[in-house]
């Protein structure tokens, strides 16, 4: 585990917060609980190796179009300022954590690198790309909730931006939405040249 990772990879933990982790979650993940030992793992294996760690939050306002009652396809969750869009409190996070809060307006989206603007009916970065160049970053390791929704879409756009990525698939939970999403959502990956490891 410690060989992922040094001064020039980063770990993005993605949305390991308590509406998707904790069992009393508005959108909670089944296995996401299961999955925060070996996120906290990874996060130990990265800070011991000089790697800048980034987590990232959904951090949506009260009415936005991501929610089903404004045409989205998911409950109300992660509203910004509420316990649900707390980072998990098992979670190993630092003091002064790199936190990247994306889906904050109106938007929607899944990344942690770009969201889709419904104003301007545009994709936008969110800060993270800039944060990882910024630290001369390369490479890209990607664990946390959901396999299938916001993990597969961080590690394409991670992929597309020119990192080197990896998804440490049990570090990750799926919603399965359909049975085998979270399975299919893995293949996929591997199959755009993603690494996905255990």
């Amino acid at each position: 585990m410690t060989d992922r990772y040094g001064p020039r990879t980063a770990l993005v933990v993605v949305d390991m917060q308590n509406d998707f982790v904790h069992s009393d979650g508005s959108l909670h993940v089944t296995g996401a609980p299961d999955a925060i030992g070996r996120v906290n793992e990874e996060i130990a294996a990265a800070r011991a190796a000089g790697s800048p760690i980034v987590f990232t939050q959904d951090w949506h306002p009260p009415d936005t179009p991501h929610f089903v009652e404004r045409g989205g396809t998911w409950p109300p969750h992660c509203v910004r300022d509420t316990w649900g869009a707390r980072l998990h409190d098992s979670l190993d996070v630092p003091s002064d954590p790199l936190l990247v809060r994306k889906g904050t307006g109106y938007e929607d989206g899944y990344s942690g690198f770009t969201v889709w603007d419904l104003d301007s009916d545009a994709e936008v970065p969110t800060e993270l790309d800039m944060l990882l160049r910024d630290r001369d970053v390369d490479r890209a390791v990607i664990v946390g909730v959901a396999t299938d929704v916001c993990v597969r879409a961080t590690a394409l756009d991670a992929l597309r931006l020119g990192y080197t990525t990896e998804v440490v698939a049990d570090a990750t939970a799926a919603v399965d939405l359909e049975p085998g999403d979270g399975d299919r959502a893995l293949d996929e990956m591997d199959e755009r040249g993603i690494t996905v490891s255990a």
